[in-house]
C-alpha cells in the first residue's frame, strides 16, 4: 500500500505511506509528449516495483541513499546527475566514502544500504551541470544547481508547469543538513539565497514536506528552515563561554537528539560542528585553543 499520487500539471508527485519521511522520499514523474523523466527513485518506487509509467530518463538530485534505492529496477535507463555526483550514483562504496563514517560505523551503514535500499549503483551515468535542459516534448526539465547539502546537490525546474524541485532543501523543522565531506555550510546558505529569488507555482520537497502552492507561505518556511542554522550557532556560541574539546561540542550534539543512535550520527555531528566553528572563527566569534576552542 502507498500514500495518494498527486498531480502537479504534468508532474507526479509519488505519495508513500509514511509522506516521505526517511527512509522514504518523494519520487516525480514527469511527462511531456516525447518523454518522460524519473526524478530519485526512492525507496518507495522500489517497493512498487516502478512507477507504473514507462520512463525513459533517470534524474537523481544528490547521491544519498534514500534518492536512489529504486535504480536497480532500471539497469539500461540512462541516468544523470550533477558532475560532483556522478561517481556515488554510479558506485555505493564512494557514495559511502563521501560520509566520513569511521570504518566500524561505515560496515553498519554499508549494510543498511544492501539490505534497506538495495543501493547497487548503476553504469549508465551521466553528467549534467547547472542549467542543463532536458526537452520531454511540450514541458522541459532544467537542473538548478543548489549546493551545500553535498557538493552536487541539485534542484530541478519543470516547465511550463512551474513546478520547482527542491531536494533536499526540504523545508523540515529538522533543518538543513550539511554533514558530509562534501557539504558546505557557505554554499547551503547561498543556495537558500538563489532560492528566494527563483519563482514558481509550485515548490516541492523531497521529504514530508511535501508540495507548497503559494510563494508566501514558500517563502515563511525558507525563513524558518535558515533559522536552524543560526540557532546552531548560537548554541554552540553558549557552549563555548567555557573551553571545550571538539569531541565535547560533538557528543553535545547540533543536529540529532540525543537519543538518535543511528551509525552516521557521530560522522554528521563532527563534520556540522567543524563548519560552524570555521564560519564562526571566521566572523571573529570564536577562536582556537591548545586544546579546543572558546568564545570571544
Amino acid at each position: 500500500m502507498h500514500g495518494p499520487d498527486v498531480r502537479y500539471g504534468g508532474v507526479t508527485l509519488l505519495g508513500s505511506p509514511e509522506g516521505g519521511r526517511y527512509p522514504s522520499s518523494n519520487s516525480l514523474l514527469i511527462r511531456g509528449t516525447e518523454g518522460t523523466v524519473l526524478i530519485d527513485p526512492s525507496l518507495e518506487v522500489d517497493r512498487r516495483g516502478g512507477p507504473g509509467a514507462d520512463v525513459d530518463l533517470i534524474a537523481v538530485t544528490h547521491a544519498h541513499e534514500d534518492h536512489v534505492a529504486g535504480l536497480r529496477l532500471f539497469p539500461e535507463v540512462p541516468v544523470v546527475a550533477h558532475p560532483a555526483e556522478v561517481a556515488a550514483v554510479r558506485d555505493p562504496e564512494t557514495l559511502l566514502a563521501g560520509s566520513g563514517m569511521a570504518d566500524a560505523d561505515a560496515d553498519a551503514v554499508r549494510h543498511q544500504l544492501r539490505d534497506t535500499f538495495h543501493v547497487t549503483g548503476h553504469r549508465h551515468v551521466d553528467a549534467a551541470g547547472d542549467g542543463a535542459v532536458f526537452d520531454l516534448g511540450r514541458r522541459s526539465v532544467t537542473i538548478v544547481h543548489l549546493p551545500g547539502h553535498t557538493a552536487g546537490h541539485c534542484g530541478l525546474l519543470v516547465e511550463p508547469d512551474g513546478f520547482l524541485f527542491l531536494g533536499d532543501i526540504d523545508l523540515t523543522s529538522f533543518g538543513p543538513y550539511y554533514g558530509d565531506l562534501s557539504s558546505s555550510l557557505e554554499d547551503f546558505v547561498t543556495s537558500l539565497e538563489r532560492l528566494r529569488d527563483m519563482d514558481a507555482r509550485w515548490f516541492g520537497t523531497a521529504h514530508h514536506v511535501g508540495v507548497l502552492d503559494d510563494r508566501r507561505q514558500f517563502l515563511d518556511a525558507l525563513d524558518r528552515f535558515a533559522a536552524v542554522i543560526d540557532r546552531r550557532d548560537e548554541t554552540l556560541l553558549h557552549l563555548l563561554r567555557e573551553p571545550r574539546a571538539l569531541a565535547d561540542v560533538v557528543a553535545h550534539r547540533l543536529v540529532y537528539r540525543p537519543h538518535v543512535q543511528q551509525p552516521f550520527a557521530e560522522a554528521v555531528e563532527r563534520r556540522t560542528a567543524v563548519l560552524h566553528l570555521d564560519r564562526l572563527e571566521r566572523q571573529g566569534l570564536v577562536v582556537p585553543t591548545p586544546d579546543g576552542y572558546v568564545a570571544v
